[in-house]
């Protein structure tokens, strides 16, 4: 059995991992990463990526079928899910190609493998152990069913559901969260009858109430048909179909089912129990600094307990590198993380939703909402929504929530200001350009500093 070392060995290649390996060897650290698939991981060939995609392509696919209201004469023939995952598999081969090349420049030794974490610093692949001073243990997240719930024929998750062939006349959707949403989204722009079921009171439950209530309101324009606060029992399958059994006696039809309930840790079957990390529900607990219960082992992604968002593992994996250098990065702060659902229209967000920030605060937090129909932009593009800011008690604004077509491209100002604990008086002065959507970011912190223009009382 041959032993191969370096400063850093890091199992998984997904965002957290490669950011990681990436951000180590800038500073002057050896680094072996080891992936058993593709470097790059899920987002970018099973998520993020691949499904904004689809969700551009059903965008373009409204806006054909709508193009007289803007006055342009076009015809909507219908989808050719070939071309539509040409683009798709195109957008990720060029994106994976050049993460290719950066780990080359980098000097990053890429193991392709099936890792397994033994013990003190080592991962073994192979037959091949690989020693670092420090391990990173970034191995990700999978598809969670419910159980009895079987994958498999009909009842697909969001892996398959990216690699169709065709597209379905009927959907079920079991789960109302950002990939349910999503997916609902593309295939109502595709053509296909979709009916969301979701367990809890509301869609995107996550998300505060008012951004809820606004996807919900544009979902019933859409005719997308969603039953939330109701519970799934049972699926059967055969040839033609696939029946869904809910709680309240009901059974819908449909071509498929869409298993969307989550993403569990991928944490099992890589020895990590068996050398003694600590895990609880499958995740793998850390500190605020990354560092599990071993020494010189950390984690990070989406098998650490918190939001499972690539851009989280990402930022994870530069700040562990930096840790390791002895840099003593600013620990990041989970409430600072922006969220984003890419349906149409959007839902974005950073910090506290308002009942997080009255549990926090008590019931004396501010809140305004401006409405998108004020936003020169937002008609233009014919899209309704608003953005709501959540204001602790003689203190910052703590949480932004917007929903709107095109609003995630609006979330890092949000962000900032979060993150700079901004007073209303702080951002009311900035200048955003007209006409942008950013003016209703701008807008609302006018009126909460007590100088609202574009706003009825």
């Amino acid at each position: 059995m041959s032993d191969t070392s370096a400063d850093l060995v890091i199992l998984g290649g997904g965002s957290g991992g490669y950011a990681a390996a990436f951000r180590a060897a800038e500073l002057g650290l050896s680094v072996t990463l080891i992936e058993k698939d593709k470097l790059g991981g899920t987002c970018l060939h099973r998520g993020c990526i691949p499904t904004k995609a689809l969700l551009h392509a059903a965008e373009v696919a409204d806006e054909a079928r709508d193009a007289e209201t803007f006055g342009v004469k076009a015809v909507f023939e219908g989808i050719d899910i070939a071309g539509v995952n040409k683009y798709k598999d195109g957008i990720v081969s060029r994106l994976y190609k050049g993460l290719q090349g950066l780990a080359k420049a980098h000097k990053v030794n890429l193991v392709e493998g099936t890792g397994r974490f033994v013990g003190g610093t080592t991962v073994e692949v192979d037959g091949t152990r690989y020693t670092g001073k420090n391990v990173i243990l970034a191995t990700g997240s999978y598809s969670r069913t419910l159980p009895g719930l079987e994958l498999g024929g009909r009842i697909i998750a969001s892996e398959q559901a990216l690699t169709l062939d065709y597209v379905p006349k009927k959907v079920v959707v079991l789960g109302g969260g950002v990939i349910g949403v999503e997916f609902a989204s593309v295939w109502a722009s595709f053509g296909v009858d979709v009916t969301v079921v979701e367990a809890l009171p509301r869609l995107v439950p996550n998300e505060d109430e008012y951004a809820s209530k606004q996807l919900e309101r544009a979902f019933r324009r859409r005719k997308i048909v969603f039953k939330t606060g109701v519970r799934f029992t049972g699926a059967k399958q055969d040839d033609n179909g696939v029946s869904v059994s809910l709680e309240s006696g009901e059974t819908l039809e449909a071509d498929l089912l869409l298993v969307a309930v989550g993403r569990g840790p991928n944490s099992a079957g890589h020895g990590y129990e068996e050398a003694g990390v600590q895990i609880d529900r499958g995740f793998v607990l850390t500190d605020d600094r990354l560092r599990t219960n071993l020494p010189n082992v950390y984690a990070v992604g989406d098998i650490v307990p918190g939001l499972q968002l690539a851009h989280r593992g990402f930022q994870q994996g530069i700040f562990v590198a930096e840790e390791i250098a002895g840099l003593n990065p600013r620990a990041i702060d989970e409430r600072g993380i922006p969220r984003v659902t890419y349906s149409h229209p959007e839902v974005a967000s950073v910090g506290l939703t308002e009942a997080q920030a009255k549990e926090k605060y008590g019931s004396d937090v501010t809140t305004f909402t401006y409405d998108l129909g004020g936003n020169g932009k937002s008609q233009i593009l014919k899209t309704s929504g608003g953005v709501k800011l959540v204001k602790a008690p003689d203190g910052p604004v703590v949480g932004v929530h917007m929903v709107g077509d095109r609003v995630g491209e609006l979330i890092g100002e949000a962000q900032l200001i979060y993150s700079w604990e901004a007073f209303p008086e702080d951002v009311a002065p900035l200048i955003h350009a007209h006409p942008t959507q950013t003016e209703a970011l701008g807008e609302a912190f006018l009126a909460l500093a007590g100088k609202p223009l574009h706003v009825h009382s």
